[in-house]
Parts: structure tokens; sequence; C-alpha cells
């Protein structure tokens, strides 16, 4: 799951990405509401973190430049104000949440992950190739009915492509959907974690390589 996180309180936006990663997310972050349009321009994001009071470009508008765009973000809007009025405003512009500043961090977690269950169809509770099984809800993965010790990053490797379901998944696809944009996108780190994936996943092999095209499962 990839998230842009747009907030220009520099604390509180570091410590939302810092969180999210720790539970698996690939985070962007935008600083202003420019900043935050021309990062959606560009990626792909499940979710959208919407400060209401940006700089620059209000939250507002970047709320409804997202949503004339269509490409298909849900949005959970923030903001300091708590008033019944305020959360009707920002839920008449098409934001899909909103949750009042402050907020406790897991609630935010528990949001943004059913907002991007409603991106795409559902990611199933249990994503399953043969004998190897995730659970997305869990973040737990097991081959045979053992636990797999695998990082966060070869776990969403792994949800990638079990919901492929055979499908070929680029290099390119995995880079945008796992890692965010600090990624140096001629790096290598596509191709080692799928190598520490493999290792950890043990025999007979499940990820297959498809020369010049990507992985996909056997």
């Amino acid at each position: 799951m990839r998230v842009l996180v747009a907030e220009d309180e520099d604390l509180l936006a570091d410590s939302i990405a810092r969180g999210l990663r720790w539970e698996g997310m690939a985070v962007d972050i935008a600083v202003d509401g420019a900043d935050a349009l021309e990062k959606a321009s560009v990626s792909r994001y499940d979710v959208v973190i919407l400060d209401r009071d940006l700089p620059r470009i209000h939250g507002d508008e970047v709320c409804r430049q997202l949503i004339h765009d269509g490409r298909g973000e849900r949005i959970l809007m923030l903001t300091a104000a708590r008033s019944v009025t305020d959360r009707i405003d920002g839920l008449s512009m098409g934001a899909d949440d909103y949750l009042p500043k402050p907020f406790a961090f897991g609630e935010l977690v528990a949001r943004v992950r059913a907002l991007a269950r409603r991106r795409d169809p559902a990611m199933p509770p249990l994503l399953a190739a043969r004998d190897v099984v995730v659970d997305t809800a869990r973040r737990l993965a097991f081959r045979n009915g053992t636990r797999l010790p695998l990082a966060r990053k070869e776990l969403a490797v792994l949800e990638v492509l079990l919901a492929a379901d055979g499908a070929v998944v680029s290099a390119e696809e995995l880079l945008e959907r796992v890692w965010d944009d600090n990624t140096d996108p001629f790096t290598n780190i596509v191709r080692m974690t799928v190598m520490k994936l493999r290792r950890k996943l043990g025999d007979p092999p499940i990820i297959e390589t498809v020369v010049g095209e990507g992985y996909r499962i056997l």
C-alpha cells in the first residue's frame, strides 16, 4: 500500500510517516498543497492523508483537484477543527473520511487500511498459492503452516505477487507499490528483496523470474 501524507507540520508528518512505514506501508510526504498535487500527478497512491490547512494551495482545493483528476486515491482529511460543520464541509468536498486532530495513531492506521480496501477490489483476508499463505490483516506469512520471518518489504512484495494471481508483476510496479519516492529508480533493491524473499520461502521455489518482464508466483 502506498500513502501520501500532505502535512506542513514537520514533526507530525514525520511521525505519521514513520508509524505507517512500521506498519508496512510505503509513504511519501508533501509539505504543502502544491507539493501534494505534484506528487499525486506522478505516483499512484492508495490513500492521501490530507491536512485541510495546507500552505500555498489550501487542502480544500487539493481535495477538489484530486477528485477532478479521477486517479482514484482515497482521501482522509485531517483538521484541527472539530465541529460537525467542519466535518460536513470536508466530506461534501469529496473526502472519503475525516479525522480531527489530535487523534490516536491506531485509529489513523485503521482508517487508512479501511480506505485502501475501498480503492480497488478489496484484498482478501488471506492470500495463498500452493502452501504459502499471507494473512493480510495480521501481516503474517506462513509456508506449510510455519510462520516465515519476513521483513516488512519482503512481506509487501509477497502480497503484491500473490494478489496478482499468477500474472507477471514488473520490477517497476513493485518499486512503485512497495517503496516510496525517496528510492532511487535505478537501484537493485527490488531484485535484492526478491532474492532474500526466495531464500526465506525455501523450496520448492514459488517465485519465477520472467526475463525482461518481472516476477510471478508459480
